[in-house]
């Protein structure tokens, strides 16, 4: 079964999830990052890999990593193994099949039906539901698929070597505010971006909270742009990173504030997304180097352009 595109608006605050069942719990993934749904048939197994690695298997010209998703979630497995489904997916310049018992349907939703999970249940960096949907009588954990290819091999998120030439710039008038639903990202952005020398860094879990804050600030009469740049994930509930890029620009005081999407579905189409909605740049999350260096570039271009 192959992904069948719908293409969303930009900036209507849409998404499409998959919604998939693994022990008769309903669980869901953005469609943006499924490239396929299929039965695996030969399964190449890898010797001393991590518990949760299935095996790799090739179905066109591309090999997936295989995780099984309820040994991971600490689900019992499949009464009918034979009838499984594996999504295959494409993120953060990976390509991973999960391993899943069924999958149901696909639904278009806003992302403020989806709710952000509570923090005495998900919080933390251990979480991995970043959204709750709810379907009819039924309720969809949004999973953090990037903590959870994380937890099973570290090496495939930032490598923070890659800023290390970085930890000598100091920026101590520049405030950034981030836009990121995942903990762990926002724990390893801090981490990076504290290491390159900035160190005035406001936090949102999402674009809804990113706009509040941004409101906050004009309607306290203050500078907006005492906010020197916005870095924003796509994927978050209450609001994504589109429709907050595309808020931001089309508000006359604050349309010049710069805009990094710094998303997992970077590719062509939401590429395109992006720069309808008149972001900045657009780079996809591991390049954490990059975007130390794209954030200076941008911050610099800001400068010269209010001389």
């Amino acid at each position: 079964m192959n992904q069948t595109n719908i293409l969303l608006e930009t900036g209507t605050n849409e998404l499409e999830v998959l919604e998939f069942v693994i022990a008769g719990n309903s669980y869901g993934i953005n469609v943006a990052k499924v490239t396929e749904l299929m039965q695996a048939k030969k399964i190449q197994a890898m010797p001393r890999s991590n518990p949760y690695i299935e095996g790799v298997f090739q179905p066109r010209d591309e090999v997936y990593t295989i995780i099984d998703l309820a040994k991971y979630l600490g689900l019992p497995p499949s009464e009918n193994p034979e009838k499984d489904i594996y999504i295959t997916t494409s993120f953060n310049k990976l390509r991973v099949a999960f391993h899943v018992h069924s999958v149901e349907n696909i639904h278009r939703i806003s992302w403020e039906a989806i709710e952000k999970p509570n923090s005495i249940i998900y919080g933390g960096n251990e979480g991995i539901v970043t959204g709750i949907a709810k379907i009819g009588d039924r309720i969809i954990s949004i999973l953090d698929f990037e903590k959870i290819t994380y937890d099973i091999g570290p090496e495939t998120g930032f490598n923070m070597d890659e800023i290390k030439k970085h930890t000598s710039d100091s920026h101590p008038d520049t405030t950034i505010l981030i836009a990121e639903d995942s903990a762990l990202l926002r724990k390893l952005l801090l981490d990076a971006l504290q290491s390159s020398g900035f160190h005035k860094i406001i936090m949102a879990t999402n674009g809804r909270e990113a706009w509040n804050i941004l409101e906050g600030i004009k309607d306290e009469g203050e500078d907006a742009l005492s906010i020197s740049c916005v870095i924003t994930d796509i994927e978050m509930p209450q609001m994504d990173g589109h429709r907050l890029t595309k808020l931001i620009k089309s508000d006359p005081k604050l349309a010049k504030l710069p805009v990094i999407i710094f998303s997992s579905i970077i590719d062509d189409n939401m590429r395109l997304k992006g720069i309808e909605a008149g972001a900045d740049a657009q780079l996809s999350k591991p390049e954490i180097g990059n975007l130390v260096d794209t954030l200076n570039e941008v911050l610099a271009a800001s400068k010269e352009e209010a001389i």
